[in-house]
């Protein structure tokens, strides 16, 4: 019984160390998205997009071999997080939820459904 409590509480203090830096990471992607324009931009957004709904917007991992270090950096930190579930990435950033659908508008992301 405590390995078992000693697991728990080592998940609980690595889910609780990962989400501000991946907080800080969600925000540099979404504004990327929100200020640069560029085929690479584009994955970051298809990424976020992903992030806030994955069976609407289904994302390929193999973008992450596409992308500039640091951009996939910060989407392996955005990972860390969803695997640990402590809150949504979009409830992370100021007005999340409004900002990516603004960024799904303004890339034309569709989901599956074609909405």
């Amino acid at each position: 019984m405590n390995d078992y409590l000693e697991q728990q509480n080592e998940w609980a203090r690595r889910a609780d160390s990962v989400q501000p830096p991946a907080a800080q990471a969600y925000s540099r992607l979404l504004t990327l998205t929100e200020q640069r324009d560029s085929g690479q931009i584009l994955r970051v957004a298809q990424f976020v997009a992903a992030t806030y709904n994955g069976t609407a917007f289904p994302l390929d991992p193999f973008i992450l071999r596409t992308l500039d270090v640091d951009i996939s950096d910060d989407m392996l930190l955005c990972l860390d997080a969803l695997r640990w579930g402590r809150a949504d990435l979009h409830s992370l950033v100021p007005d999340g939820a409004r900002r990516i659908e603004a960024m799904c508008t303004k890339w034309g992301l569709k989901s599956d459904d074609g909405k």
